[in-house]
């Protein structure tokens, strides 16, 4: 058996670098968040892709597999993505606000569809515990920073629910109205709760 050195990538690695198995993500990630997972079938994310049949199925197995990984790629991505936005901020407290001006921002992109995980638990979770798992991942995730931030700013930890359930709202809010506005809404009252005595 090879050697799996530092240099040499293993192959779960050199899978996971393939473009083939990217190009199929990103027609996953598209065509999964703007239409729902049910309504889209493997050949339209092989049309999408441009990846043959036989190499979709040598990548992901199953619409399930292909479901799953799309879900912890977006998990990454949007943590990755909110704590770039957060974490560049100078104090603890601007950095719990900054919370919700990324929100904001979120909202406003036009091909915004509310929350990929609510989305997909609400469709399969019933019926799909890896789903499920994961859509509840991605929420503890989320809790689990803000807890992180609100504890930076000497504040108790229970203050982290309290924004939680805040940005939480105004996602949903946002995606049903298709409007930005609740991320201010509720960035006014964030701001409220840290000054509150």
């Amino acid at each position: 058996m090879r050697s799996q050195g530092k240099d040499t990538p293993g192959e779960a690695e050199m899978t996971e670098r393939d473009p083939a198995r990217q190009r199929v993500l990103d027609a996953a990630d598209e065509l999964f968040y703007s239409r729902g997972i049910q309504a889209v079938g493997m050949d339209a994310v092989r049309n999408a892709s441009g990846v043959s049949l036989k190499r979709l199925y040598a990548l992901f197995p199953s619409k399930d597999a292909l479901v799953l990984e799309f879900l912890r790629e977006r998990d990454a991505r949007w943590m990755r993505a909110l704590a770039d936005h957060v974490d560049a901020r100078p104090t603890p407290e601007e950095r719990i606000i900054a919370v919700f001006d990324w929100l904001h921002g979120w909202f406003s992109e036009p091909d915004y569809r509310g929350c990929a995980f609510i989305n997909s638990f609400g469709e399969l979770g019933a019926v799909s515990p890896q789903v499920a798992e994961q859509a509840r991942h991605h929420k503890q995730a989320f809790h689990s920073y803000l807890t992180q931030l609100v504890e930076a700013s000497g504040r108790p930890a229970a203050l982290a629910g309290h924004l939680a359930l805040l940005a939480e709202g105004a996602i949903v809010t946002a995606a049903l109205f298709a409007t930005p506005e609740p991320a201010r809404q509720a960035r006014d009252a964030a701001h409220h709760l840290l000054h509150t005595p």
